[in-house]
């Protein structure tokens, strides 16, 4: 089966809205990219709607900390200690944006959204 972003066809009360036309080539959703602390950095290239491109981040060792004071400086990522969004991420060390990793300066929370954007930002924690 297709993986759509379309609305729910289930209200929030269990009733069902009927669908009105079939789903569209424009609203399939992709795999996610799943980013995870790897020993290079890599990415590639996805073409997406319009034929814009986005940088998809696959594995990376390295994250852009920024500190209280507004300083920022890329450091080395140790591994992922915890992730609101789900719990089993973390163990897979996967990045996401909100996940909480250890790094060489201490615990800092991922700003970035590294499966969309390519890159890794965080904030000290």
């Amino acid at each position: 089966m297709a993986r759509s972003q379309v609305r729910s066809q289930r209200k929030a009360s269990g009733g069902r809205y009927h669908a009105y036309r079939a789903k569209k080539k424009y609203e399939l959703s992709g795999y996610p990219a799943n980013a995870k602390i790897d020993t290079e950095h890599k990415s590639r290239v996805k073409r997406t709607l319009g034929g814009n491109s986005k940088r998809v981040l696959l594995g990376t060792n390295k994250v852009n900390v920024t500190n209280a004071q507004g300083k920022t400086q890329k450091t080395e990522l140790v591994n992922v200690v915890e992730n609101s969004a789900n719990p089993n991420l973390v163990r897979r060390n996967i990045l996401t944006k909100g996940a909480v990793v250890e790094t060489k300066l201490g615990r800092a929370r991922i700003t970035s959204r590294p499966g969309q954007t390519g890159t890794a930002n965080a904030v000290l924690v």
